[in-house]
């Protein structure tokens, strides 16, 4: 437990940021959650996170990071994109090249700003997709990086790094935070709630996961 410390939570208002900012809830004394706008497929996404971290009553970050969208053409930040599953050995049409590595950047340097040590992330390497920046070696190596920088000692914590979806339900259950991450998350890429639309991969995933979790196989 680091009940004196404070974090900042990396936050989509997705399934797994959502858990992870539970998380953190009862991790750490003082909490807050950061949200990047690369105009992203779905502006959903950022009034849905704003929903969560106004109900939870968690101080929240919205930050400008619109260049990405410039400079990384994908699903995720083109409309005419078609989203669809890697093949081959290529990664997902939804890959967006040096998110994380951005996005954990400028959450270290908010907390400097704010006098946090901590940021949590749910990225994962069990149901990864193949996302490069999502692995334990990259995170490992962005926190020494981010350390000599900026010559001080944040701590990246990645509380789903080994779990399958199942394993990530699993502790939102144990989290007491089951029903609100399965009602008010938003992880579908075509832009629905809870559940979502059933049929674009992140779906797919998630409601395999809920399937696994609510039938004890995992």
């Amino acid at each position: 437990m680091l009940k004196d410390e404070k974090a900042i939570v990396v936050f989509s208002g997705g399934q797994d940021s959502t858990t992870c900012l539970f998380w953190a809830l009862q991790q750490f004394k003082e909490v807050e959650a950061v949200t990047f706008d690369y105009n992203q497929r779905h502006s959903l996404e950022i009034e849905c996170a704003k929903n969560i971290a106004n109900e939870l009553g968690v101080k929240h970050h919205i930050l400008d990071m619109s260049l990405l969208n410039q400079l990384a053409p994908n699903a995720l930040t083109r409309s005419d994109i078609e989203v669809k599953e890697g093949e081959e050995g290529e990664l997902p049409s939804t890959f967006v090249p040096g998110r994380n590595l951005l996005f954990l950047t400028f959450a270290g340097v908010l907390a400097c700003q704010v006098g946090a040590k901590h940021l949590v992330t749910g990225v994962c390497e069990t149901d990864f997709s193949g996302y490069p920046d999502c692995r334990d070696i990259f995170i490992k190596s962005l926190n020494v990086t981010l350390n000599l920088s900026m010559d001080d000692n944040f701590v990246i914590h990645t509380p789903l790094m080994w779990l399958n979806k199942a394993e990530t339900w699993a502790l939102a259950d144990e989290l007491d935070a089951f029903e609100f991450v399965r009602e008010k998350t938003l992880t579908c890429y075509n832009g629905v709630i809870s559940d979502g639309c059933g049929e674009c991969p992140a779906c797919v995933l998630r409601k395999r996961g809920l399937d696994d979790f609510l039938s004890g196989r995992f």
